[in-house]
């Protein structure tokens, strides 16, 4: 019964490892995405759409794996000689888990300031139209009164 248990284990820290690959991925479409020049928030938004499923797959990855290893911590551990081989493929799993999730990690900081940066040239290009909004309003305002105050008078006549 155990061994099913095992395999199970196994299969769930495969399938984490399998989801967080394709965080990666998903992660480094969207460091490509904002670094275009012209940034497509549509295509943004779709890979934050998909990442998001990808990680409550991996919560609930998580939960599976904690409810069912809380069952048989104790037989496998209390027999770490007979399960050696299972428990060495799980470290070894898990090695590659938390990699996995340093890279998302520092892929993440990276997004993180390549979409701080864009936000902050949004903010400013925006700022400038607003200033020149306000300068060619007040220029129509000025022209279409009809009345254009004289510059110079010229005195000659």
């Amino acid at each position: 019964m155990i061994e099913n248990y095992l395999q199970i284990l196994e299969e769930s820290l495969l399938k984490k490892k399998d989801v967080l690959r394709q965080i990666i991925a998903e992660s480094k479409n969207q460091e490509s995405i904002l670094k275009e020049k012209k940034v497509s928030l549509e295509q943004f938004e779709e890979t934050v759409d998909r990442k998001t499923v990808l990680i409550e797959e991996l919560e609930r990855l998580d939960q599976g794996f904690d409810r069912l290893y809380e069952r048989v911590r104790e037989e496998l551990l209390g027999s770490r000689e007979k399960y050696q081989k299972q428990i060495d493929t799980f470290k070894q799993l898990i090695s590659d888990i938390t990699d996995a999730s340093v890279t998302i990690q520092a892929q993440e900081a990276r997004n993180k300031m390549l979409a701080d940066k864009l936000f902050a040239e949004s903010r400013s290009g925006i700022q400038e139209d607003r200033i020149h909004s306000k300068q060619v309003y007040d220029y129509y305002k000025r022209m279409s009164s009809g009345v254009v105050s004289p510059r110079f008078m010229d005195k000659k006549q």
